[in-house]
């Protein structure tokens, strides 16, 4: 099992402090930008345009992650406190920050670059899907060290081990906030087990699956949309299971907000896979 570690922390002066997760997003958000500029370069995209679109994408999609997790992971806290509406930093969910994104590219395309054709605004987005596992991987290591996904107690060998007194109070705090306190073993059994940590499962995956997947696949010119499709084809069903070992988000007939979400993005790929074929085979 993985030795549980506390996330890591530096504090500056005053009230400032800098947490390891805000500081590997950080890092994920340079590298993911970096790389996605030069790949734009490599297709013969302009830069500075696309630079320009990525600004849209990644503020829209923090605010829209933020109000997302906000509303349907955690809606008895906004009730509570309004004010958690513009805690932007706290708490941020995935596919809301994949709606935002898309909600960032249309504001893009329709306000600030409306000469873009449908074939250029496909090549655009699929070098942002391509470089997305990329940059997820490293943003994953921070849920990781933070340990912000917590599951269910396990004996799997993967997962975070509850044989020092504080991770078990860790995990002791998140089943007591989902009334699920008495699921939990006693202490000298708990010692002996672990728990699944989703941000550490998802790491694994993105960075031994997708992401050599994706280095294989482009090894041979790919038309648009082709990494626009892979991305949630390959994250989906994955990302849909874990939700599974989840242990306090809210749940609306036996499924997490990411569940529905996830069922409605798959079934939009897969519709707009199957019209592109058709349209290529008529071409």
């Amino acid at each position: 099992m993985i030795p549980y570690v506390p996330q890591p922390e530096y504090h500056l002066f005053g009230p400032i402090t800098v947490h390891a997760f805000g500081a590997i997003v950080a890092v994920s958000l340079v590298v993911g930008w970096r790389m996605a500029v030069a790949r734009a370069r490599t297709k013969g995209l302009s830069a500075g345009l696309f630079q320009d679109l990525l600004l849209y994408v990644v503020l829209a999609g923090f605010v829209v992650a933020h109000l997302y997790s906000v509303f349907t992971y955690f809606p008895r806290g906004a009730m509570e406190d309004p004010v958690l509406l513009l805690k932007f930093w706290d708490g941020i969910s995935s596919f809301g920050g994949f709606a935002g994104g898309l909600l960032g590219l249309w504001i893009f395309f329709r306000f600030k670059a409306r000469d873009a054709d449908a074939a250029a605004r496909l090549q655009y987005l699929d070098v942002i899907a391509y470089i997305f596992p990329f940059a997820w991987a490293i943003g994953r290591v921070a849920c990781t060290v933070a340990h912000d996904h917590p599951g269910t107690v396990t004996m799997f060998p993967l997962g975070i081990s509850l044989k020092s007194p504080e991770a078990q109070a860790y995990i002791t705090f998140f089943y007591q906030e989902s009334g699920r306190l008495a699921e939990l073993p006693p202490h000298a059994e708990l010692a002996k087990m672990a728990f699944h940590d989703l941000g550490w499962y998802e790491f694994l995956y993105v960075a031994f699956v997708m992401i050599p997947a994706f280095l294989v696949l482009d090894r041979k010119p790919r038309p648009p949309p082709f990494f626009l499709i892979a991305f949630p084809l390959f994250y989906v069903p994955a990302r849909f299971l874990l939700d599974f070992l989840r242990i306090g988000d809210a749940r609306y007939f036996g499924l997490t907000p990411g569940q529905y979400a996830g069922i409605a993005v798959f079934l939009a790929v897969v519709f707009l896979g199957i019209r592109h074929v058709r349209r290529e085979a008529k071409e």
